[in-house]
Formats: structure tokens, C-alpha cells, sequence
């Protein structure tokens, strides 16, 4: 599909996504279930309106969307309620983002302003809110103005100032600082693509940039390094909430740039499981991929989902996710 959408296919588009949630590449895992009382919920906000015909994103429009998906998600009845339920004016929030890539298919300013206006909406303070990513060199490149000292919002990156070094599991390296030391809650916001080696870059992929040394966690699908990293308590305990672009995602050679692979879905989704986010956003790319008459991302590929589970992450058992749509 082109650089644009018609609204046919933006309709079609919806209508595959919500009606299989069965296609090859799904884990069915049985073991180490994270959510015993019930499904775990994630919420997709869908609004046509988010990007003009040149796909910039509105931004009003985007955080209206997150507004109510975090309202659905906490059962709440506005989204402001949602976001104090979620954070407190005591957190210190670090929002992670994606900006190895460049624009177009890493986290986007729009986004990250919007969720911004939710925390302050929480009470949270500009000065506690800290936007991060590995480099400035990428900060800089996806448009974000680094701040490390200055008043207000805070965006600066590790830039090789790690932490002492770590094992868990598979995993051994050193994690960000701001993780380990500076905040009490995480936004993890990743943006839906492929990825040549994991299947898709989604929450737990995201994570890629909050230690050290990746290039040592890639053998076998990253599996089970991927799914040890986001065991780490200090990644699971704090993370309060995934934001995941689905405005435009990219159901083919990810996870660099490759805008012919892109399509329209106008989607925000929200969730407080990372892999349960990560599930459904796999079910969308299969999707797409079926509609296309494309081969399935394989199994084989996707294996850490199974992995994160058991590690007790979240859940990728689809019967024991609720999606809703708003």
C-alpha cells in the first residue's frame, strides 16, 4: 500500500484487526499466567481524524484518544480520573521512547506531548517527568530537545553512562541509571513495527535501548534475553502503563524505515501488561500481512513471548485478554 490511506481501506483496515485474533504467530502459552483474577485488559483508540492527508499527526486529536483509552483501561469516566489512578504528584515518570531509527518509525514528539499533558493532568510535575532514550544524537534526529539540567519536562539520554552491571537469566549488562535510580514509574512507548529478528519491536523490544550492551542479546530471536531483561524488577515493578503507536504501523522490514510498508490505522493503544500490548500488537501486523497475501511473521520469531510469560512479565494467552475498543 501507497504513502496514503482511502477511507475504504482504513475501514477494511479495522475491520480484519477486530475480526481474527487466531493467525499464525500467536503464542499459545499455557504456563505462568501473570493475571489470576481476571483478564487482563488493553484498549485500542482509534480515530481517523489523528493524522491529515499528508499523515502529520494531530495532536489534540491523539491525546483525546489516549484520554479515553486510559479512561477504558482503568474504568474510569474521564481520562483525567484514568491518570490519577495510574501516577501520583509524588512520581518521577521516565517516558521511554524509541528514536534509533530517525523519524517516521520511532516515538513521536506528538505522542510523547500528549502523554505529558496526562501526567500533568495526574498532578505529576514538569520537573519530574524525564523523556529517555540511549542517544541524543537519536533524541535530536526524532525531534526532541534535549534538557538534562533545565527547568521543566527533561529529555536527555544514557549516553554510555550506565549503571554497575546486572545478570538475570540470559541477560548480563549494564541498565540505565534512570531506571534504576531515578524514577519510581515507567511509560513505556514503543511504536508497532516488524523487526527482522524479534518479529515485531514492540514494549518489551523498546527496552532494547535501556541497557548497555544489545548487540550481545540478539542470538536466537532474543530469546530468552529479551524476555529476562523485562523480567528485572526494576523494570517490571515500575512500569504503570504502555502508550503504543499504532497511528501508522509497519507490517514489513522493520525495523529500519521502509514507508512502502507502511499503513493508516489511526490507533493509539494502551495497557498496564507490556506483553499483553505486545500480543495484540502482533495480531494487527498478521493481520495486515493476511490481508496482503503476505507469508505470517513465523513462530519461531515470536518465541519470547512465551518466554516473557513465564518469566511472569504478563500474559500472551489471548483468551485471558480483554481488547476493547474506544
Amino acid at each position: 500500500m501507497g504513502d496514503k490511506t482511502t477511507r475504504r481501506e482504513f475501514l477494511r483496515n479495522m475491520a480484519l484487526t477486530g475480526a481474527a485474533l487466531s493467525l499464525p504467530g500467536i503464542v499459545n502459552a499455557t504456563a505462568g499466567t501473570a493475571n489470576t483474577s481476571g483478564k487482563t485488559r488493553v484498549v485500542i483508540a482509534t480515530d481517523a481524524s489523528s493524522l491529515t492527508a499528508d499523515n502529520a499527526v494531530v495532536q489534540p486529536v491523539v491525546e483525546k484518544m489516549i484520554a479515553r483509552g486510559v479512561a477504558k483501561l482503568t474504568r474510569s469516566n474521564t481520562g483525567v480520573d484514568g491518570w490519577k489512578k495510574l501516577f501520583s504528584p509524588k512520581d518521577v515518570v521516565g517516558i521511554k521512547i524509541n528514536c534509533l531509527f530517525g523519524k517516521g518509525v520511532s516515538t513521536r514528539p506528538e505522542m510523547v506531548n500528549a502523554v505529558i499533558a496526562g501526567l500533568k493532568s495526574a498532578g505529576v510535575k514538569e520537573d519530574n517527568i524525564i523523556v529517555w532514550d540511549r542517544s541524543s544524537v537519536d533524541l535530536i534526529k526524532c525531534g526532541f530537545v534535549p534538557n538534562k539540567d533545565g527547568a521543566g519536562v527533561k529529555y536527555f539520554a544514557d549516553d554510555n553512562q550506565w549503571g554497575p552491571e546486572l545478570q538475570r537469566g540470559a541477560f548480563k549488562g549494564r541498565i540505565s541509571t534512570i531506571i534504576s535510580e531515578k524514577v519510581t514509574a515507567i511509560i513505556n512507548m514503543p511504536i508497532l513495527k516488524t523487526h527482522g529478528i524479534t518479529g515485531i519491536s514492540g514494549s518489551l523490544k523498546n527496552h532494547y535501548g535501556s541497557f548497555d550492551n544489545p548487540g550481545n542479546h540478539h542470538a536466537n530471536n532474543c530469546n530468552p534475553q529479551l524476555a529476562d531483561f523485562n523480567a528485572i524488577p526494576a523494570v517490571k515493578n515500575k512500569t504503570r502503563l504502555v502508550v503504543m503507536d499504532v497511528l501508522r504501523p509497519q507490517h514489513s522490514g522493520g525495523p529500519g524505515l521502509q514507508v512502502k510498508d507502511q499503513y493508516n490505522h489511526c490507533s493509539v493503544m494502551v495497557g498496564t501488561d507490556p506483553l499483553a500490548v505486545d500480543c495484540i500488537g502482533l495480531n494487527i501486523i498478521q493481520d495486515k500481512l493476511k490481508q496482503l497475501g503476505q507469508e505470517p511473521i513465523a513462530a519461531k520469531k515470536v518465541r519470547w513471548l512465551a518466554s516473557a510469560q513465564e518469566r511472569g512479565v504478563g500474559t500472551c494467552e489471548l483468551s485471558k485478554i480483554e481488547l476493547l475498543r474506544v
